[in-house]
């Protein structure tokens, strides 16, 4: 069973976005330079305005101090209009890179998530998905296209204002320095609540998601039992627990954010005030004192910022743990390396299930199928019976590799589905499932969705074939209009015609007929019964149904009870065993 690994609740799970942001090296190292420019700028203005105080104010020539004005205003526009130009740029340039970045660890998780085999999703919520490709996606565009860089470049602001301040004052800035070093300590301890509490709030935001997912898609169920109040209130309850765990990440965060700001603004007075002192000493000018006090804004206004940007980076990082843990994910159903070549059979595929055993990873104390074998000649039409439960749908289940059998073998043409690509597998297999499933597009789209590359015309021609094209062509748009979500503007029938067409649409050599006319009427069924059987011909047909009057002119009946293979025959001798099978019979054909 895939698991999920164990959430490490460490900022350095940032690098699990490295893979991502390697492959635009070039703009990243573009945008660095813009920052480092940016940054440089910054710290160039303390020192034009200590060269305007000592060298402009202060000349004892009028003249001469008017001219020399001038050119320190000049120098300062200058020093303004190269911060503008270069921040503009970097801006651009990590806003291209947060959304660059977003976009394509989006596009992997979700590639990811449907290469997961059904037992994934029997563990994972698809609400819980949605939400880490949605809410965590968006965390981490923030922190690419935004807060890393403004934490980078108040990073070297802050090192530069601090390395000058050191040059500039030296015994001053020591005593800052010893307190500065008391305060990243408790600093990190409240870091560390933050982060934990960034993780949950998370988490409990997932949940919520998870819930209304769910509803909506039964949305109708929900209000047949009148369960509008029920939901609700289940909803509120899970929002309210992710407010609740925010609001402590949100009082954790504001505290470690006053802490910071409140102790390094009284260590950075500190130090104006003895700058004051030496101005009044006559050991430094004023024009010192003026780009010391400057630099003292600058230090403080990043430390500031710095610990705004780390509560970024601490909810970031939750986020990226819980991408990297669907991305670390791994589906037990896999292609092989080197996968057998497809023998691709329009005649139809032999299949033999050789004493198969299997039970659901959700389920293992409980047998789906025991000791189960199977032999189904190319061409024939072979129906599955037996009471719900029984095993039926597992057989089309370990058809197509959903799962692995944890005993014996299927072979398709003599090859096992294990050596087959997975792509090869099911590209020569057509299913009808009993619940058509339709997406949220016209008619023509998800008739071809069984063959992207097919024309119009042979999408209209596997319409005909099901008996859509009538409803279909009805339509205010034809086979252009708008199904709505899950097909919701259908009727059941309509829905399981284009499934049909769908599937005779791809024409592949096995089909898997599950219930395929449970949804019809009489008379519709009587015409799809007619389309499915010219579709079944010379091709292998495996066929579930409970409704015993739609399968007696299959080649051959096959009963399951409890996962095992208990009688098979045709119609007409089954009915003679006075088994299982004719007393199903019995009850249906008498009523």
């Amino acid at each position: 069973m895939p698991t999920i690994p164990t959430p490490s609740r460490n900022p350095k799970s940032l690098s699990g976005l490295l893979p991502f942001l390697k492959p635009y090296r070039a703009r990243i190292g573009l945008a660095l330079v813009f920052l480092v420019l940016a940054a440089m700028a910054t710290l160039a203005f303390p020192l034009a305005l200590r060269s305007l105080i000592d060298g402009g104010l202060m000349q004892g020539d009028k003249g001469a101090q008017v001219m020399a004005l001038r050119e320190h205003f000049v120098a300062l526009f200058a020093v303004a209009v190269a911060l503008g130009v270069f921040s503009a740029a970097r801006f651009y340039m990590v806003s291209w890179l947060g959304e660059r970045v977003s976009a394509d660890l989006r596009n992997a998780v979700y590639a990811h998530v449907l290469q997961q085999s059904p037992e994934f999703f029997e563990t994972t919520q698809t609400g819980e998905v949605l939400s880490r490709l949605s809410a965590d996606t968006t965390l981490v565009q923030t922190v690419v296209g935004s807060s890393l860089s403004m934490g980078l470049r108040n990073l070297v602001m802050g090192l530069g204002a601090l390395g000058i301040l050191v040059w500039t004052n030296p015994m001053v800035m020591a005593q800052v320095l010893a307190v500065l070093v008391l305060i990243v300590l408790p600093a990190l301890w409240f870091g560390r609540r933050v982060r934990k509490l960034s993780r949950a709030s998370q988490d409990r935001a997932a949940d919520s998601s998870a819930i209304a997912a769910e509803v909506l898609n039964a949305i109708t169920v929900v209000q047949s039992y009148v369960a509008e109040l029920r939901e609700t209130s289940r909803f509120a309850q899970a929002t309210n627990a992710a407010f609740d765990v925010a609001v402590r990440r949100s009082r954790a965060r504001s505290m470690l954010v006053a802490f910071i700001i409140i102790a390094t603004s009284a260590a950075l007075l500190w130090g104006l005030y003895q700058g004051t002192q030496a101005v009044m000493a006559g050991r430094i000018s004023a024009g010192h004192l003026g780009q010391t006090v400057v630099y003292v804004i600058i230090l403080a206004g990043a430390f500031a910022v710095l610990g705004e940007v780390y509560g970024d980076l601490l909810r970031a990082a939750g986020a990226t743990e819980r991408l990297m843990e669907l991305l670390a994910s791994r589906s037990p159903i896999t292609s092989p390396s080197n996968p057998a070549p497809a023998l691709i059979n329009q005649a139809g595929c032999a299949i033999d299930f050789e004493s198969v055993n299997f039970h659901y990873p959700s389920r293992p104390g409980q047998a789906a199928l025991q000791d189960f074998s199977l032999a189904v000649g190319a061409g024939q039409t072979v129906a599955l019976v037996g009471p719900s439960g029984a095993g039926k749908s597992t057989v089309f289940q370990l058809l197509l590799r959903f799962y692995d059998a944890q005993g014996g073998r299927i072979l398709l043409d003599g090859v096992p589905t294990g050596d087959l690509s997975l792509a090869d597998l099911r590209g020569q297999i057509g299913i009808v499932p009993q619940d058509a499933v339709i997406f949220s597009s016209g008619a023509l789209e998800n008739i071809r969705y069984g063959k992207p590359g097919a024309s119009d015309a042979e999408v209209k021609q596997a319409a005909e074939a099901a008996f859509a094209h009538g409803f279909i062509t009805a339509l205010p748009q034809g086979y252009d209009t708008f199904l709505g979500e899950r097909g919701v503007r259908l009727s059941g029938g309509q829905r399981q015609r284009l499934a049909i067409a769908r599937a005779i649409l791809k024409n592949p050599p096995l089909l898997l007929l599950d219930e395929a006319t449970s949804a019809l009427d009489a008379e519709s069924e009587r015409m799809v019964q007619a389309a499915l059987e010219s579709a079944m011909h010379g091709r292998t047909t495996l066929v579930i149904a409970h409704r015993l009057a739609t399968v007696q002119k299959a080649d051959r009946i096959v009963v399951l009870d409890q996962g095992r293979l208990v009688e098979q025959g045709t119609h007409a001798e089954l009915v003679a065993l006075s088994g299982i099978y004719a007393g199903l019979a019995a009850l249906q054909f008498h009523t």
